[in-house]
């Protein structure tokens, strides 16, 4: 049975802190009223991590943004179908087929059963509720228009989810065929160029440098295998770290930026994301400086983080959007000047919308292009791989035929 620690006041007004085994949270409301105390909080007792279930055991499940926008979108409905909001969580929480998100639901109506507000209690498990979801619900909260915002809110992300799928797949069709092809070359070089190597060391000739350079790789991967490995696993883990430090992902995103095809993507994506995000909390009536810090922390880029930065700032000092948008060379022309149109007009969240929904039909004929391209680069970066190896294999026999004829 689990237990509970809890903190309480009683009727004089004395702090009160305790531990209950119970069921559930509900059982521990109900002793704890039956004692005429006042609730402030009340938490489960987690096993220490020696003991706790492993992630992708069962109630481990990883929470996929599929469970939240379901969520989301069932929420909207509800609630505008005038159901209380402990009874929406209620059935949300029965309907829910992952446990890991079944606890968290459990867990937000627990915490509105409190007495905490809707967006606090979502706030709390802010690693499946993101900032951009809480400062929503707070909107629709305070404003009294919590199923516009949610329905914006669904319809928000399921859009996002379908352009990072949609990125998503296009890089699984080359990152299989290039790990493919290294494992293929890899076996080719560690299997059976060394049988080649026993046949040529008979011959007691010399071999051409082509061949000669190969049959050295051989014997040094033969040989250093291991290291080779570690070294690369090294490598790896050096540039998570790396990339973890403020100055690390900074440059490393710079770079992703100016990548020949892939920046231009990149950039097309990270634009349609500023625009559809900031759209979206200022229609829903978030202020804009709170909406621009909001995107600067769900923009996923550090180089477009700094040119967020020196937007809200400017804005702070009296400047409009579009002004300090325009100084930076990552937003083209043309988003600047639409965000530009739409402070003047007073329709910005129209205008981004629009600039959004353009940029994904760029970002669609970006993915058509960028996979119809890197499939014959694919093949011919293998060809003249494969081509080299065996070149360099059957070299000295052409040589010896040509000699013996």
């Amino acid at each position: 049975m689990p237990t509970f620690r809890y903190a309480a006041k009683d009727q004089d007004a004395r702090s009160l802190t305790g531990k209950i085994e119970a069921n559930d949270v509900n059982m521990v409301i109900e002793e704890l009223r039956k004692r005429r105390l006042i609730i402030i909080s009340i938490d489960e007792e987690k096993p220490s991590a020696f003991f706790a279930p492993k992630s992708g055991a069962a109630g481990g499940k990883r929470i996929k943004s599929e469970d939240v926008i379901l969520f989301a979108r069932q929420m909207a409905t509800m609630v505008d179908a005038g159901i209380p909001i402990l009874q929406t969580m209620d059935a949300l929480e029965d309907q829910a087929s992952n446990p890991s998100f079944k606890k968290v639901l459990a867990q937000v109506r627990d915490d509105i059963r409190l007495g905490a507000s809707l967006s606090a209690a979502f706030a709390k498990h802010n690693k499946v509720f993101d900032n951009l979801f809480v400062n929503m619900i707070k909107v629709g909260e305070s404003g009294g228009v919590l199923t516009t915002v949610l329905e914006r809110l669904s319809s928000y992300m399921e859009k996002s989810d379908k352009l990072k799928r949609k990125v998503t797949s296009a890089m699984v069709y080359p990152s299989v065929i290039i790990s493919m092809a290294i494992i293929v070359t890899t076996i080719l070089i560690i299997k059976v160029v060394p049988t080649f190597k026993s046949i040529y060391s008979s011959l007691g000739k010399d071999l051409p440098p082509m061949t000669q350079a190969l049959l050295d790789f051989s014997d040094l991967m033969q040989q250093q295998f291991l290291f080779v490995v570690a070294g690369i696993i090294a490598a790896g883990f050096a540039f998570v770290a790396y990339k973890k430090t403020d100055k690390g992902a900074y440059q490393i995103d710079g770079v992703l930026l100016k990548l020949p095809v892939f920046g231009d993507l990149i950039c097309k994506v990270s634009v349609s994301r500023f625009c559809r995000t900031l759209s979206v909390l200022v229609q829903s009536g978030v202020p804009i400086l709170d909406g621009l810090d909001i995107v600067r922390k769900t923009i996923g880029n550090r180089v477009l983080e700094r040119v967020i930065e020196n937007v809200i700032q400017s804005v702070r000092e009296g400047e409009s959007i579009a002004v300090p948008l325009a100084r930076s060379p990552v937003f083209p022309s043309m988003v600047t000047k639409m965000v530009a149109i739409g402070e003047q007009s007073g329709q910005l969240d129209k205008m981004l919308n629009k600039v959004a929904e353009f940029f994904d039909d760029r970002v669609d004929a970006a993915v058509d292009a960028l996979t119809s391209m890197i499939e014959p680069l694919i093949i011919g970066f293998l060809g003249i791989v494969i081509g080299f190896i065996v070149m360099a294999l059957f070299l000295p026999i052409i040589n010896m035929t040509q000699a013996l004829s």
